[in-house]
């Protein structure tokens, strides 16, 4: 038996398009564990899927979690690519966080590498964001397969069925408009994992939550891999939220996701030579040229379009506007007047900001300098953003206190205790979940 803290990945099973494991961890990392298996649904049949890329899924989401305690993981079988690829994560994450991140061994009874018999087709990421369409522009000619996937910031409760109808039915008709056929995955790494625990314990080391922060570059690509290898895949695309100079510890980042790996498929970190702004000028050159009607969804509050009243929207309308384009022709509404509504939000404190956001509205600004106001509100706007200390802007806390006093309780609870308190940490969890999720 082992003697160190240890994490097993046992029973990788695969039904139909249904994967299930179940995760047995030692004493020392159980409160990180819900103890539900992790379990994951495809569109396509994985049951010829190899056993070593079908515990990819789950290994890409336990991991990190392990690499917190200095734990050792256990499975009986792995792809050899993406084992090694794990040693080349753990060291850029532990590079990242060396408060937090100790690393840790993988062990197999087996390492296997059974080649695909096809690998010509692409898979990207795809959301219909401002960052996931800048990479299907730039890939279009390898016409790639949008991979929409439920398990972050829309969750495997019934409530959340609505949302993800709604994801499906938009990636579907972006992916039909261009002769595409879409990939969808469901799986559960926010419930087999104690997701509010993980904050409890490691959010006051990162901007954001664990999974913005630690673990969706490598938990993303991870679980798509059984779809991959069963569609052939030989390239998995995930689009930068950051982009070259932009040095913020983030979960998903050239020197992560582009070290992910496996039988048969390399991933991609797509347009991090671009800002945001520029991707945005991509797009402008995309509609021009292909898609006059094209709509983006980037909003935190919804799902099913955009509310044009969140940080998120208003931004992404006056990039929109930079671009030259009408945002009002893309899935927003916005006006002269919405200038003074965004100077509020900053000056009133209405929007808690973090530090990515600051620099997105940093790149705003150099645009902002470059291009010529075509009216007066958007001039005084402009004259306001060009005077403005964006740093005095980004909040401090980043969270409300009742959440951080939760934390910190947890963080000392014994695991019979917190778990007393778990509806409460539900509430918390469904909040913090739009906080974790990619901007």
């Amino acid at each position: 038996m082992p003697t160190n803290p240890s994490i097993r990945l046992d029973a990788v099973d695969a039904n139909g398009t249904t994967l299930e494991c179940a995760i047995e961890p030692s004493r020392e990392l159980r409160r990180f564990f819900s103890g539900e298996p992790f379990r994951a649904e495809y569109d396509v049949s994985i049951e010829d899927v190899p056993e070593g890329i079908l515990a990819i899924p789950a290994l890409a989401q336990l991991c990190p979690v392990a690499w917190t305690r200095g734990a050792d993981v256990y499975v009986d079988e792995v792809d050899a690519r993406f084992a090694h690829a794990l040693a080349d994560v753990e060291a850029t994450l532990r590079g990242m966080y060396p408060e937090f991140i100790e690393g840790g061994e993988l062990y197999a009874r087996r390492t296997v590498g059974a080649e695909p018999e096809d690998r010509s087709g692409h898979g990207l990421l795809f959301t219909g964001g401002v960052d996931s369409t800048a990479a299907y522009v730039r890939r279009r000619e390898a016409a790639p397969t949008p991979i929409a996937v439920r398990g972050w910031t829309i969750g495997p409760e019934p409530a959340d069925d609505g949302k993800w109808a709604t994801l499906r039915e938009r990636v579907s008709a972006f992916a039909a408009e261009r002769g595409l056929e879409a990939a969808f995955v469901a799986a559960n790494p926010l419930e087999a994992l104690d997701h509010p625990m993980l904050l409890a314990h490691f959010s006051r080391h990162v901007d954001g939550g664990w999974y913005s922060s630690v673990g969706h570059g490598l938990g993303l690509l991870g679980l798509c891999a059984p779809l991959a290898y069963a569609r052939g895949m030989g390239e998995l695309s995930i689009a930068a939220t950051h982009w070259e100079g932009v040095d913020l510890e983030w979960g998903s980042r050239p020197e992560i996701d582009e070290r992910v790996r496996w039988t048969g498929t390399d991933c991609r970190h797509e347009v991090y030579d671009l800002t945001r702004q520029e991707r945005l000028d991509l797009i402008a050159d995309y509609v021009r040229t292909d898609a006059p009607g094209l709509a983006l969804q980037t909003c935190n509050v919804r799902l099913d379009g955009n509310c044009s009243e969140c940080e998120k929207c208003y931004r992404t309308s006056i990039g929109l506007r930079l671009a030259g384009l009408d945002p009002n022709d893309h899935g927003y509404r916005f006006e002269d007047a919405d200038y003074r509504i965004v100077r509020e939000a900053f000056e009133d404190g209405s929007w808690i900001l973090g530090e990515d956001e600051r620099l997105m509205w940093a790149d705003i600004r150099e645009r902002v300098r470059e291009t010529e106001p075509r009216s007066a509100p958007e001039r005084a706007f402009f004259e306001w953003l060009e005077s403005v200390d964006l740093g005095g802007l980004v909040g401090a806390a980043g969270r409300p206190l009742g959440h951080r006093l939760l934390q910190a309780g947890a963080r000392n609870a014994p695991t019979p205790v917190y778990r007393g308190l778990y509806p409460v940490w539900d509430v918390a969890k469904r909040s913090y979940r739009r906080v974790s999720s990619g901007r």
